[in-house]
C-alpha cells in the first residue's frame, strides 16, 4: 500500500495568472487554465508541445490558432499567439489546366451496344477497431516507489503524482508514443520528458537526473527513457502527469491498480 504524504512536494503550481507576454525564464510557471491572451516568443529548446504544456493548451488547438501545420516545427523568435481565432494558412495554388483532347480526322465506325454485364458484388471488410490509450490497464507505471503526492483538480495544487525512489532509478514510458520534448526549459519540472501517445493523450516525466531519449524518437511501453533524480525539486522522485486534450487528469484513474 502506498503512503500518501500530506504535503505536496516539488511540483505544485502557482495560483497566480501567467503573464500576458512570456519574456524570459520568469514566465515559465506551470499553467493549467489555458492562457487566452498575449503571446509567447519562441526560445531555443522550445517545441510546440512544451509551449502548449506550459500554458495549458491542447497542442492541436494551439497549432490551429497559429496556422502551424505538421510536422509542427517552430523556430526561435517565432511568435505564438494565445488570443484571437484560428488562423488559416495561406497556400498558393497553381492555375488549373484542362487537357484538350486531340481532334481526330478519321471516320468513326458505328458503336455497337454493349452487352449487359451482371454486376459483381464483394463483401466489404469491416474496419479494424482502433485501440486508444484511454482506460485502466492500457498504461504502465513509470517506475516503482512510494507515492508521496497525488493529483488535485485545484488549479494551485498538483496536476500529477509524485513517486519517490532511488537516485538513478529507471523511469520508463507508460505507453507507446513519440518524444515531443526532452529538456529543462520548464521551471519546476527539472529535466523533463514529454511523450505524445496519440492525438488525445500525452504524458510527462519530471525531475530526472539524466534523459535517455531525444525529441522525435519513437518509444515503446516499458522502455527506459530517463533516470530518476531531483532536478527542479528537493527530493529524489519522478513527477508524472497525463494530459487529455491538454487538460491534466488523475493518473491513478488510468494506471493499473497496485
Amino acid at each position: 500500500m502506498f503512503m500518501l504524504s500530506s504535503v505536496l512536494l516539488g511540483c505544485s503550481g502557482t495560483s497566480g495568472k501567467a503573464p500576458v507576454v512570456d519574456r524570459g525564464h520568469a514566465g515559465q510557471q506551470r499553467q493549467y487554465n489555458p492562457v487566452t491572451s498575449g503571446q509567447h516568443v519562441v526560445r531555443r529548446g522550445d517545441t510546440l508541445y512544451s509551449i502548449a504544456f506550459r500554458f495549458g493548451w491542447d497542442w492541436k488547438e494551439l497549432a490551429a490558432r497559429n496556422a502551424i501545420n505538421a510536422p509542427y516545427t517552430i523556430v526561435p523568435g517565432q511568435v505564438i499567439r494565445f488570443s484571437g481565432g484560428a488562423q488559416t494558412p495561406v497556400t498558393s495554388k497553381a492555375p488549373a489546366t484542362v487537357a484538350r483532347k486531340p481532334v481526330s480526322t478519321a471516320r468513326t465506325q458505328p458503336v455497337q451496344a454493349a452487352k449487359p454485364v451482371t454486376p459483381i458484388t464483394t463483401a466489404k471488410q469491416a474496419p479494424q477497431p482502433i485501440v486508444a490509450v484511454t482506460g485502466q490497464g492500457k498504461w504502465l507505471w513509470p517506475t516503482n516507489g512510494t507515492l508521496v503526492s497525488v493529483f488535485s483538480s485545484n488549479t494551485s495544487l498538483n496536476k500529477g503524482i509524485d513517486i519517490a525512489g532511488q537516485l538513478g532509478q529507471s523511469i520508463v514510458a507508460t505507453s507507446d508514443g513519440s518524444v515531443v520534448y526532452a529538456g529543462s526549459g520548464l521551471r519546476g519540472y527539472g529535466e523533463l520528458v514529454i511523450i505524445k501517445h496519440n492525438d488525445t493523450f500525452i504524458s510527462a516525466y519530471g525531475h530526472n537526473r539524466r534523459l535517455l531519449v531525444n525529441e522525435g524518437q519513437a518509444v515503446k511501453a516499458g522502455q527506459q527513457i530517463a533516470e530518476m533524480g531531483s532536478t527542479g525539486t528537493d527530493q529524489v522522485k519522478v513527477h508524472f502527469e497525463i494530459r487529455r486534450q491538454g487538460k491534466p487528469v488523475d493518473p491513478l484513474q488510468y494506471l493499473p491498480k497496485r
